[in-house]
């Protein structure tokens, strides 16, 4: 993780920023040092990021913007992708398996045009701005253009990132062109996106949705097998909503709510070990992995009742019923216990603003929108975002999602936003970000960057960095087992932003080449 201060002339603090490229982070520092505001930034942050992780996001996906103004009114911008409206006979789509190998894992995503759902990036971002920002978008969007027109260095994360998953960016002659060569250093250059995001800066969301860009989505669409027509564009709304807010020993989270489950899982297992003192615990230790692993076992079974196998009609209500908690708790009673393309900005300023900005593209369907240099995302391939079966979802509906950006407010009066990019994993790399700063009193970089755990569907996944007596004793009980000799971006890549009596402070996540910088 690396960190910058950048001096402004009047030596006041404008604010913090933590993301996932130093480009990134730099485009919205750049608008705080000018007097723009947390939003502004994360805009203008957005706008970079497609540029400099084109991976992990892009204006072909969507996101969530959990944002706290200044007089304390907090909102979640839901921009995320919806389904499309009318449903294709499988025969008829291209959607294809692929496997991406992240070195001690694989994961088979599927891509083709039949994978691509109804993007809400832009139309999000035009919302946020009308909203909450005070500067023009052409000025946002300024140091993203300018950066895909003379072009970024490939660092080793995106160059690994790439590497991870080049058969999608090799699977089409479009996308070959842009992205055949990512090798770490390269100087990574994209016209075509320089003049499309230019003009979609000068222009309204209906660009995108009722214009030019929609009609190129719909015929690629209907030439290569995909669902999405000009009514899926046309019809595409960003949905306005209070966040779910709940207590975890003295401090208050907000958090992503329904129809996303990333959010409420969370808080369902922070429920779950609520009357569990942690501070008797040592971090690392069999009693912590322990705990951590059987809780994130439940959380996924109750992800599977409450969200696939008999899906309740309010989640959020039926998951927090006393006797509901209750029968879940039982499991954890005397116990030795007293991923995917995406990425996370996370900002606070000096105004009183915060803004927790998660975003994804999944891993990109392979599909380029022409002459835009834009890749459109796989969601409906996303097995994550399907776990009752692929082409089994409902048409014209808001895809669930565990992307969960939070804001986290201490008892000391420290404000943070959070999240993380990681597909399943954030959920439980949120958890233990969460843990490690209400109950182990770490400060943000180590709450970040300490190693964690991941459990789903009876395997048990131990990040390096523990010790190897904690970890010989967890996998008595867990004999499938995957121990992992690095840190790796498979855990996720929480960013967090605070600011609190004593100033302002970030953490970027070393597992996806995260920085912070203090302006």
């Amino acid at each position: 993780m690396c960190e910058y201060i950048f001096m402004s002339q009047s030596n006041k603090k404008k604010g913090v920023i933590a993301a996932g490229h130093p480009e990134t982070a730099h485009a919205a520092a750049g608008v705080l040092r000018d007097g723009g505001n947390a939003f502004d930034a994360a805009i203008a942050a957005q706008f970079t990021a497609f540029v400099a992780e084109p991976i992990l996001t892009s204006l072909g996906g969507g996101g969530f913007l959990l944002a706290e103004t200044k007089d304390g009114k907090q909102t979640l911008y839901d921009f995320f992708v919806q389904t499309p409206v009318k449903k294709k006979k499988a025969s008829n789509l291209q959607f294809e398996p692929i496997s991406a190998d992240f070195g001690e894992a694989e994961q088979e995503f599927h891509i083709g045009a039949g994978s691509i759902a109804t993007p809400g990036m832009v139309k999000g971002l035009h919302t946020i701005h009308e909203d909450l920002c005070t500067m023009p978008m052409p000025r946002l969007a300024e140091y993203a253009v300018k950066l895909a027109k003379n072009g970024v260095k490939v660092n080793a994360f995106q160059s690994l990132v790439f590497e991870i998953i080049k058969p999608i960016y090799i699977s089409s002659d479009q996308a070959r062109r842009i992205y055949g060569d990512t090798a770490e250093g390269k100087i990574f250059k994209m016209p075509e996106l320089a003049a499309f995001l230019e003009e979609l800066a000068n222009r309204s969301a209906d660009f995108f949705y009722k214009g030019e860009a929609a009609q190129k989505i719909s015929e690629i669409c209907s030439e290569q097998g995909g669902h999405l027509t000009k009514e899926d564009l046309n019809s595409y709304r960003v949905h306005k909503r209070e966040p779910h807010k709940f207590r975890y020993r003295n401090s208050h989270i907000s958090i992503n709510p329904p129809p996303s489950s990333g959010g409420i899982l969370i808080a369902f297992a922070l429920n779950l070990i609520e009357n569990i003192d942690l501070k008797k615990v040592q971090f690392g230790s069999e009693a912590h992995l322990s705990l951590l692993a059987l809780v994130q076992q439940l959380t996924h079974k109750a992800r599977m009742d409450a969200f696939v196998n008999q899906p309740f009609d309010d989640p959020a209500k039926k998951l927090f019923e006393p006797e509901y908690l209750a029968m879940y708790k039982k499991e954890i009673a005397g116990r030795r216990a007293s991923f995917r393309g995406t990425t996370q900005i996370s900002i606070a300023d000096s105004f009183g603003n915060m803004a927790s900005l998660t975003s994804s593209n999944g891993e990109g369907s392979g599909v380029m929108i022409p002459e835009a240099g834009v890749m459109l995302n796989n969601m409906l391939g996303e097995e994550d975002l399907n776990p009752g079966g692929f082409n089994n979802w409902q048409e014209g509906e808001r895809m669930t999602s565990m992307m969960a950006p939070v804001i986290l407010k201490l008892p000391d009066g420290t404000r943070i936003a959070l999240g993380s990019g990681g597909s399943n994993r954030i959920r439980t790399a949120l958890m233990q970000v969460l843990i490690n700063l209400i109950d182990f009193d770490m400060p943000p970089e180590e709450a970040v960057n300490s190693p964690r755990v991941h459990n789903e569907n009876g395997l048990i996944n131990i990040e390096a960095g523990f010790e190897d007596d904690a970890v010989s004793e967890v996998i008595k009980q867990y004999p499938d087992h995957k121990i992992w000799k690095e840190k790796n971006l498979f855990f996720g890549g929480a960013h967090l932003a605070s600011h609190g009596p004593k100033g302002f402070s970030g953490a970027g996540d070393e597992r996806r080449g995260g920085v912070s910088l203090i302006v």
